[in-house]
């Protein structure tokens, strides 16, 4: 399958009502177009953090009546789960398109992780680019630009807080001419996690 990037019609799924009838949808229509970027990517996506990238796609198994919000897929080096580790997200809400670089509550040693980015926080802030956004919480729509983040108290909670999260990363609006171009979609994907390695690698080491 050829990736022809997204429509209009994958961020309406979000207002299907039913979870049998919007997880249908997630995965007669999204979830295809996950699988060929996890195709296209993964093998960059190695190359760039040194360590073998798997693809993830949430399959959103546990839910029995509530039907899901966003829905997305993971890169990560451990092959059998993501959500301990760090990794790389894309993903949809009903508003728009992310791509994370995600450390979520179930990680362990977030703690060190975090010490290692306030540490080398002025050296964060000069390599990622302004327009990036943060996360504190994935189950969450809210991101807010870098430039305008308090970054050392984001990290210091994450450092100190068992459940706290950060992501960061980009965020593109359904009508974003780069989301229905394939080719160009692919190529954002590659320069934002091009981008967004040298955090990954930190937190790796």
């Amino acid at each position: 399958m050829n990736f022809t990037g997204f429509t209009e019609k994958d961020f309406s799924i979000f207002s299907i009502d039913g979870l049998e009838e919007r997880m249908e949808a997630i995965r007669g229509n999204i979830q295809p177009k996950f699988k060929t970027i996890g195709e296209e990517l993964s093998d960059n996506l190695s190359d760039m953090t040194g360590n073998d990238m798997h693809v993830h796609i949430a399959q959103h198994a546990r839910r029995t009546k509530n039907p899901p919000t966003d829905t997305w897929m993971a890169f990560c080096h451990n092959k059998r789960g993501y959500k301990k580790h760090p990794h790389f997200q894309i993903g949809l809400w009903d508003d728009h398109l992310f791509m994370w670089l995600a450390y979520i509550y179930e990680m362990p040693g977030k703690q060190e992780v975090a010490k290692s980015f306030l540490n080398q926080i002025d050296d964060i802030r000069g390599s990622i680019p302004d327009h990036y956004v943060i996360s504190l919480d994935h189950t969450k729509k809210e991101a807010v630009k870098l430039s305008e983040t308090d970054l050392e108290k984001a990290l210091t909670r994450l450092q100190n807080v068992k459940k706290a999260e950060f992501l960061i990363g980009r965020s593109f609006k359904p009508d974003d001419p780069i989301l229905s171009d394939g080719s160009a979609f692919l190529n954002e994907a590659r320069s934002t996690f091009e981008t967004l390695t040298p955090l990954y690698k930190i937190s790796m080491g």
